[in-house]
């Protein structure tokens, strides 16, 4: 299907939609005073609310998990490695709050979140997660992860018959996060393939 069949279908801008509400959202969450200080709620009660907000939030989908075969594991040391995020927070809204819920660390905000911010939240680590695991394929860990996952057929085999199974590599083809979909490249017959 062509990029512009994609944008009339609604696939295309999703990124800046996203970014979008994700803004407004966290606008109305920073312009309303906070329900405890308008309450009186003590210290305690606030930090027991913080602390619940990572259940209610979830964690982000795991590499075991289905439909994430493409990634390979990151290691915690590379995400919590500032010069590997270099730029990042500009890309991703809610940036510190996506980057604690990879993490799994609690947030030391002690914000509390609606259930659309919690949603924008984890939309917003998965597109961090997506950003830095393009960046971790490229270093040694990385490329061996993706090798054996290569080897394993993890990312699946060419449907062509003349290709006789031939293991595939997954290929993205913007930089841009949500702008298109993931595909297969086949390194026989030199083409790419909609996953199956």
């Amino acid at each position: 299907m062509s990029g512009a069949a994609y944008r009339d279908r609604g696939f295309g801008g999703a990124a800046e939609m996203d970014r979008k509400r994700i803004k407004e959202a966290l606008e109305k969450h920073l312009e309303k005073p906070s329900p405890s200080t308008s309450r009186g709620v003590s210290r305690e009660k606030e930090l027991l609310a913080a602390s619940k907000l990572t259940t209610s939030i979830g964690k982000v989908p795991k590499v075991s998990d289905g439909g994430n075969e493409f990634f390979c594991e990151i290691d915690d040391d590379y995400i919590q490695d500032d010069f590997n995020l270099c730029g990042l927070s500009n890309q991703v809204p809610y940036y510190d709050y996506a980057l604690d819920l990879i993490l799994d660390i609690e947030s030391s905000n002690g914000d509390v979140f609606t259930e659309e911010q919690n949603e924008l939240i984890e939309s917003s680590a998965e597109m961090l997660y997506g950003l830095i695991h393009a960046r971790y394929i490229l270093t040694s860990k990385g490329l061996a992860a993706m090798l054996e996952k290569f080897k394993n057929y993890d990312f699946g085999r060419c449907p062509r018959v003349y290709c006789c199974g031939q293991p595939c590599l997954p290929a993205g083809q913007s930089d841009i996060p949500r702008s298109s979909t993931v595909k297969v490249f086949c390194p026989k017959c030199e083409d790419l393939h909609y996953p199956s």
